[in-house]
């Protein structure tokens, strides 16, 4: 006789979120619950299955081969849920709904204020749910179909998935004042190769590109520190602690003033292009396809700029 279940949709977004996030308790900070009550939600979610979900560390939780196996199973329960809501509010007239959109942190920074300010308008009943992440991270989520429509840079490759081209941006090299590269009029790929690097953390465009730039001239890429932020790796440049490689529009924002110099970047490289893509036709809600038709539609919108 099988054993019947009883757990609703949080329990199950908090399994995800705390096999994502590593730890239950960062978990239950995604979820806007109590550490304690997060931690006996899992409890009996592993209780009511038999097996241990997770293997329990020092310093966080990671999944057992059964997780990995439940957890395939819960972004499903989670997706199908999801999708359920959104086609029943489109039976209400007109495009409603969420669509969950993701893009890097670049592309929030420049593009998506004025971009979510037109689907607003053109959409009204759609609720957009932006989750800032980077290229590699987005390009996964749209695999896995944990997301609607994914924003990343072009140069990741493509996946199988409709595509359609976003927008693009220039990248410039910021350093201190008195840096030693300060006074040029340019920087080539070999100036910022020879120089200590400060980065966004792995899996960043950026950080990636280096990588295999380097790698391609069989140079050693000097990465000093990886940060969270481009505003992080502007405050580490003023102290003359590395030099940064940034968009120019969000270069003018973070690292303005005269204790920096930016560096306009010769070569093909240094202009990037996003590509947004989103799910199969087939499997796309109305209000994701509307969404997705405004986002594309770069020919009547310009880049927003950093505020």
């Amino acid at each position: 006789m099988s054993t019947r279940l009883h757990f609703d949709l949080t329990t199950v977004q908090l399994f995800i979120a705390t096999a994502e996030l590593g730890g239950v308790t960062r978990g239950a900070e995604r979820m806007h619950m109590a550490p304690a009550a997060a931690s006996r939600r899992i409890l009996e979610l592993e209780s009511q299955f038999g097996v241990a979900l997770f293997e329990r560390r020092p310093h966080g939780m990671v999944l057992t081969d059964a997780g990995r196996a439940m957890l395939a199973h819960a972004r499903n329960i989670t997706h199908t849920v999801l999708r359920m809501q959104d086609d029943a509010a489109s039976y209400l007239g007109g495009d409603q709904g969420v669509v969950r959109v993701a893009a890097p942190k670049s592309a929030v920074i420049q593009f998506m204020p004025r971009d979510i300010e037109r689907c607003a308008a053109a959409c009204p009943g759609v609720r957009i749910d932006l989750q800032e992440m980077n290229s590699q991270v987005v390009q996964q989520a749209l695999r896995r179909g944990t997301v609607d429509i994914g924003i990343y840079e072009a140069s990741l490759g493509a996946i199988d998935l409709p595509m359609l081209p976003y927008r693009g941006d220039e990248l410039v090299a910021v350093t201190a004042r008195g840096h030693a590269l300060a006074g040029r009029r340019e920087v080539v790929l070999e100036d910022i190769l020879a120089c200590d690097l400060i980065v966004l953390n792995e899996g960043s465009a950026i950080s990636l590109m280096l990588a295999r730039l380097a790698d391609e001239t069989g140079q050693l890429l000097r990465m000093r520190m990886r940060v969270g932020g481009f505003d992080s790796i502007a405050a580490l440049v003023a102290q003359d602690l590395g030099i940064g490689v940034m968009p120019a529009a969000i270069a003018r924002h973070v690292a303005a003033g005269s204790r920096f110099a930016r560096l306009p970047i010769r070569g093909d490289w240094a202009r990037r292009q996003f590509v947004l893509c989103h799910r199969a036709g087939d499997s796309l809600s109305r209000a994701a396809a509307s969404v997705a038709r405004v986002l594309a539609d770069t020919q009547n919108a310009n880049p927003a700029s950093p505020k």
